[in-house]
């Protein structure tokens, strides 16, 4: 059951199209991602499904409902963490938690998701002594405080270290098991590959694919690798000919095979047969980065800075 449509969605700023002619459906239970570079059109299309943006044209249904004009109705379903979320640097934990639970008629016990995001012993900590990891759980539960059947949750984890990202990774899992719907906002490809049961890949305003992340990596036609230290000297036409190779070249002692298909296998093959050891042997897979080059002919990167 879809919990969220959007359909032909249109915002501009001035002359400026941020969100051009966007349409996607939720399901219930999943972790969905909208991924895409600064500036893509994420963030206003999430704004507008939360009833913060009213859009220009286009519908929109959360939970059934309009987010513009049943916007009361739905704030007591959903539960959102916006892009740049602020509290008061002497706010303590259990002020804030005590506060947001205040704005709905039948929130969750504060108390217990204190213990439950591991934030009760922080209880009397002021907002601006956190760690940025505890941060992020203090947020979640302030998303979460209201009992929502659906949480957007808007760049979770930047400006977090390596750790405190895989930890965060982890809470997401949780609030989806919790039986919340999660929309999961982010420029991370690493994060979406590894949550999201489906996403849509935002640039310019549209969409440019919708799939699962291994779908939309499997989709990619485009040249793999295969790197190896050879322990003996070979010849590297023994390989040129090799089915699915399309080139062999060597990067100091190491020797670069790409190609096509199985070619991995064939070219294993062909060495064991001949005698020839190797070590340090890897296969470079494609990413959701490869699979953004090829829905737009530039990289993710490239397009981020400008």
């Amino acid at each position: 059951m879809a919990v969220i449509e959007v359909n032909d969605l249109t915002k501009r700023y001035g002359r400026f199209p941020a969100v051009n002619g966007v349409s996607f459906s939720v399901e219930q239970g999943e972790i969905f991602g909208i991924l895409g570079p600064n500036g893509a059109g994420k963030t206003t299309t999430v704004e507008c499904a939360e009833g913060l943006r009213r859009p220009d044209s286009g519908s929109i249904r959360v939970l059934g409902l309009d987010p513009v004009k049943d916007r009361r109705r739905l704030t007591g379903k959903v539960g959102v963490q916006l892009q740049e979320t602020l509290l008061p640097e002497n706010i303590k934990v259990w002020e804030a938690l005590h506060l947001y639970a205040s704005f709905y008629e039948a929130p969750r016990d504060w108390r217990e998701l204190l213990v439950q995001w591991g934030l009760a012993d922080k209880s009397k900590a002021r907002f601006g002594t956190l760690s940025g990891g505890q941060k992020q759980r203090l947020f979640i539960a302030l998303a979460l405080v209201g009992d929502p059947r659906l949480a957007f949750l808007d760049e979770l984890t930047t400006g977090l270290d390596p750790a405190a990202r895989r930890v965060t990774w982890e809470l997401i899992k949780q609030v989806r098991e919790s039986g919340v719907t999660v929309v999961l906002v982010s420029h991370f490809m690493d994060e979406v590959e590894e949550l999201c049961d489906r996403v849509a890949v935002f640039d310019r305003g549209r969409i440019v694919a919708l799939d699962t992340p291994s779908g939309l990596i499997s989709a990619v036609d485009a040249d793999q690798r295969m790197r190896f230290r050879p322990l003996v000297p070979f010849d590297d036409a023994l390989l040129a000919g090799v089915p699915g190779v399309a080139s062999v070249s060597r990067s100091g002692d190491q020797v670069v095979v790409t190609g096509r298909g199985d070619f991995a296998g064939a070219v294993t093959s062909v060495l064991a047969r001949r005698d020839v050891p190797v070590a340090g042997l890897r296969v470079e897979q494609h990413t959701l980065d490869d699979a953004f080059v090829a829905l737009t002919g530039r990289t993710f990167d490239a397009e981020e800075s400008r």
